[in-house]
């Protein structure tokens, strides 16, 4: 079902059925401009590859993820969110599994992203007890500053609202990222600075390149 078509790029719901090309797209594109991931020199789309798998599967199976088709192209994909609904007791279990992940790029990137939504308190700070969370938002290269990550996001929003969601999150790791948010009226709620965040030695865990300076926990009430 097409949710809005616009300049010959239609969004829809994800399937299931689209997952092989949306991790495709993830393992060319994703991966490899997301600063924490871009700047680690790892292959982090091979880390904790099957838990990642089936994690997106579940979101998948909600309805709450999209994809972003380009029909003068033969509808060749060229965007995606992964997006899923989170409760309180979700905060505790991500703790859990990054501290016992493997202490690989990806295993560091889940500790951070435990760390910002606790120190967060989303659920506390808004009175609600469940969330729509934007896991990953990707557009290919070709597409990038022509508005069709603010069309995901926003359709996402949407997509939010009809399903009952009070609110909206997204863990902005990218300046870009977080000022599309932005313009969209998501409210940056916390953040975190790379330098500031260390390790035993004192030496920061992630440096990536310029702009990209602070991981961001931007929230919209939908």
């Amino acid at each position: 079902m097409a949710l809005n078509t616009k300049d010959g790029i239609t969004i829809r719901i994800m399937t299931k059925e689209d997952y092989k090309d949306v991790k495709a797209f993830m393992t060319d594109d994703f991966f490899l401009s997301e600063p924490l991931c871009q700047s680690s020199g790892e292959r982090v789309h091979h880390q904790n590859e099957k838990e990642n798998d089936e994690y997106h599967l579940s979101m998948i199976a909600q309805g709450t993820c999209l994809v972003a088709l380009d029909e003068n192209n033969g509808g060749r994909l060229v965007g995606f969110v992964l997006a899923g609904a989170q409760f309180p007791e979700d905060v505790e279990k991500h703790r859990i599994e990054a501290e016992a992940m493997e202490k690989h790029t990806w295993g560091r990137i889940c500790v951070l992203l435990s760390k910002i939504e606790i120190e967060a308190n989303l659920f506390e700070r808004f009175g609600i007890s469940k969330v729509l969370y934007s896991h990953i938002t990707s557009v290919d290269t070709s597409m990038r500053g022509k508005g069709l990550g603010s069309r995901l996001a926003e359709t996402l929003m949407e997509v939010g609202r009809s399903k009952g969601f009070p609110a909206m999150v997204a863990y902005c790791t990218s300046f870009y990222s977080a000022r599309q948010k932005e313009a969209l009226g998501m409210q940056c709620i916390h953040s975190l600075v790379y330098a500031d965040y260390k390790d035993d030695q004192g030496r920061p865990i992630f440096t990536p390149k310029a702009p990209h300076k602070m991981a961001r926990v931007m929230a919209i009430k939908l």
